[in-house]
């Protein structure tokens, strides 16, 4: 308790010295890109930190001890997006640069929008930021688990307790800093957590599986990885590899960028650097499986492992590293929703805000967003199903976004982009939904698919549809 008490006071400490610097970032760029002025080293560090943050790492080690194998079809899925990511990562810094773009919902609201004062641009902008406010509450929520899962154990609390007191960490030093402190905490958490990897997670499965050999023993949909079905395992690499391109926090990172090349190899780097964790995390998990059976909780196996494998000083300061993993994601997160909330629904405000005022909603939707995911981490405390369903979601955005980015007239598809968006986000609710209560019918985890695949054919139908329409008008000419 001791050391665990030591190295929490020092990453407190170092986290409200940045906090205190960075409330003193006085302009709009600043707090949410960073002036566009972020070198290549820090944005790979930021966004490799965000990936691997301590939702991510706490879950694919659930999902490790759940499904085995499957959990690294995540991770490949990832990696395949980030090269589609580098494709376009250029051309997205560019139109960030020339059009003042602060985030992904802006910029969709740039391609389809037909005037800031216009209804159909309003209602737009608020389906966007509406659904992406849905999804980072579930990973933001995620992260509120896993902290909660740690600290209950490492200081003998109750969920509740553990769950309130991580939430305010997270609240507070987002509320202060904005991005540029999140970017620059991220590179230490990250640091953090890859000498943890280092000195427990490797040795441990190492010694736990015999060397591997003992993975053996596992069943056979965890080694092939159909422990979820046939439908989740391709639908990773065909539906959540593109997802990689519509995340906001990987966009927030691009548009910070100091160059366009900088954003691409930004991508790219991030791309190979995250892999390795997301193939080592699950089979911290599927090490537990093979000593313990199925008799475990799935959450609470990172922190039985750590328990396993350190000694009192090392076990304290693997509790704070993956609290800082945590938190690294949880800022981004919770930075995130923030700025969807207030850039992106300004339209309906009828009037510009100034900069001062515009800071203070900002710092104050932060607390209120913070409070509302913690009680959704309250009422749902799975970090995989948070995890999953918010990961799958952001999928429906893809169809549109590709859209954006290549063709030149994309507005006259306003229509049918808003459909794609809305009959996706809601065929995602439904099988979701259906999964939970129905779960011999169907995994609720592959939710993705199925709205996905709505969300491609509306927009392709009304793509075609649009064009017949203008061609008939000129052929009437």
């Amino acid at each position: 308790m001791n050391w665990l008490i030591f190295w929490i006071t020092v990453f407190l400490l170092i986290m409200i010295v940045l906090a205190v610097k960075h409330m003193r970032s006085g302009t709009l760029e600043s707090y949410l890109v960073n002036n566009r002025n972020t070198g290549l080293t820090l944005l790979v560090f930021t966004t490799i930190a965000t990936f691997v943050g301590g939702g991510t790492s706490i879950g694919l080690i659930s999902m490790g001890y759940q499904a085995g194998f499957a959990a690294t079809g995540v991770g490949i899925a990832y990696f395949l997006g980030f090269f589609l990511v580098a494709k376009f990562a250029p051309r997205i810094h560019e139109a960030g640069v020339r059009f003042n773009i602060l985030s992904f919902p802006q910029y969709l609201n740039q391609s389809y929008g037909v005037g800031p004062n216009s209804g159909f641009s309003r209602w737009f902008s608020s389906v966007v930021a509406g659904v992406n406010i849905f999804i980072f509450f579930f990973l933001l929520s995620a992260q509120f688990v896993g902290m909660a899962s740690l600290l209950k154990y490492a200081f003998a609390l109750g969920y509740v307790t553990a769950s309130v007191i991580s939430s305010i960490i997270v609240i507070f030093y987002t509320a202060m800093a904005g991005l540029a402190g999140v970017i620059i905490t991220d590179m230490i958490q990250f640091i953090v957590i890859v000498l943890m990897i280092i000195v427990i997670f490797i040795p441990g499965i190492w010694a736990d599986t015999n060397g591997l050999e003992a993975l053996s023993q596992l069943p056979g949909e965890m080694l092939n990885g159909t422990m979820y079905g046939w439908a989740f395992l391709l639908g990773l690499p065909l539906f959540i590899a593109p997802s990689v391109l519509v995340r906001m926090d990987i966009w927030q990172r691009l548009l910070a960028a100091r160059s366009a090349k900088v954003a691409r190899s930004t991508a790219l780097w991030s791309g190979f650097g995250m892999l390795p964790f997301y193939l080592l995390f699950p089979l911290v998990g599927m090490a537990m499986r093979v000593q313990y059976g199925d008799s475990l909780a799935p959450d609470d196996t990172t922190f039985l492992f750590l328990t396993r494998h350190s000694s009192h000083g090392l076990l304290a300061f693997s509790v704070v590293g993956l609290m800082s993993a945590l938190m690294s994601s949880g800022d981004s997160f919770l930075n995130i929703i923030s700025i969807s909330a207030l850039n992106d629904l300004k339209g309906w405000r009828g009037r510009e805000m100034t900069r001062q005022s515009f800071f203070s909603l900002l710092r104050i939707a932060t607390v209120l967003f913070g409070i509302l995911a913690l009680i959704l981490a309250l009422l749902v405390p799975d970090i995989v199903n948070l995890m999953v369903v918010g990961l799958g979601t952001i999928s429906i955005f893809v169809p549109i976004a590709l859209l954006a980015l290549i063709d030149n007239k994309p507005t006259r598809y306003r229509k049918s982009a808003l459909a794609s968006i809305l009959s996706g986000f809601a065929i995602n609710i439904l099988f979701f939904v259906l999964g939970v209560i129905h779960p011999l019918q169907f995994e609720a985890k592959s939710s993705f698919v199925p709205a996905f695949c709505v969300a491609a054919l509306v927009l392709i139908f009304g793509i075609v549809f649009t064009r017949l329409k203008c061609w008939k008008s000129a052929g009437e000419i």
